[in-house]
């Protein structure tokens, strides 16, 4: 065994230390010692322990775009616990190269990867993503996060499928949604939001009032007016703001 062989497995063993210091060190020198540890770092991928798994992707993003190719390669394994690590990592390396196999990764057939795909097409931001994402929005299992995905990513294309999330029973889609739908801008959202000002979750009220004061269309006062009685101080106070924003003002008594 070569002496760089036998500093790798020092390492490798030293990422089950207790001792949180060495682990650290020891993820920032695999890190440096670049491609000769991506495989071995990727063996440990399945392994049981959490914290394992999290300092090796550490250790693959700082080895950085050499990491890549094999991460991809990855992400086509048979073991689904690969495949969730793989797409988890290269979320966090935001390279173009893993766009569309994270997209492709959206339909896996296991419930884990498709919300690490979802997660890390969140990470890169990149507006190519959004009908992948779309799609997740009709997955039970990832739809809350592609809605959340979805407002870290405002495009026009994605108002439809925003809006029947909005227009649906999942409180966390509908808080999402009615946020992402003020960011994208679009007054194809109006009504729908103007509906989901009368939400029985409060947060939803709100993210409604708030984006439509974004989309600055006065035809919405009407709807917001009410909610100046709303019982949650957040929701008034945001809806006397949206008002103010609108160039609306109480009448004189």
């Amino acid at each position: 065994m070569s002496e760089s062989d036998r500093r790798i497995e020092q390492l490798l063993a030293a990422l089950r230390d207790d001792n949180e210091a060495l682990r650290d060190h020891a993820v920032a020198s695999l890190g440096q010692m670049g491609p000769s540890v991506i495989e071995q770092l990727i063996g440990l991928f399945g392994d049981d322990d959490r914290v394992i798994r999290e300092a090796v992707r550490q250790a693959l993003v700082q080895v950085g775009p050499d990491a890549v190719e094999p991460l991809l390669e990855a992400l086509r394994d048979d073991e689904w616990a690969v495949r969730e690590q793989a797409a988890i990592a290269l979320g966090r390396l935001k390279d173009d190269r893993a766009l569309q196999p994270l997209i492709a990764a959206i339909k896996d057939r296991d419930g884990a990867v498709r919300l690490a795909a979802v997660e890390a097409l969140e990470k890169i931001g990149d507006p190519r993503a959004v009908e992948g994402l779309m799609e997740a929005l009709m997955d039970q299992t990832v739809r809350e996060e592609a809605a959340r995905a979805l407002k870290k990513i405002p495009d026009a294309r994605a108002v439809d499928g925003l809006l029947n999330g909005l227009a649906g029973e999942n409180w966390i889609v509908k808080r999402h949604a009615a946020e992402a739908l003020g960011l994208i801008g679009d007054r194809r959202a109006l009504q729908g939001l103007a509906q989901a000002l009368q939400d029985e979750d409060w947060l939803v009220r709100r993210n409604a009032a708030e984006s439509l004061a974004r989309l600055g269309d006065r035809q919405v006062v009407g709807a917001l007016v009410p909610l100046l009685e709303d019982e949650n101080d957040m929701v008034r106070e945001t809806v006397e703001g949206a008002l103010a924003s609108l160039g609306w003002t109480p009448p004189l008594e």
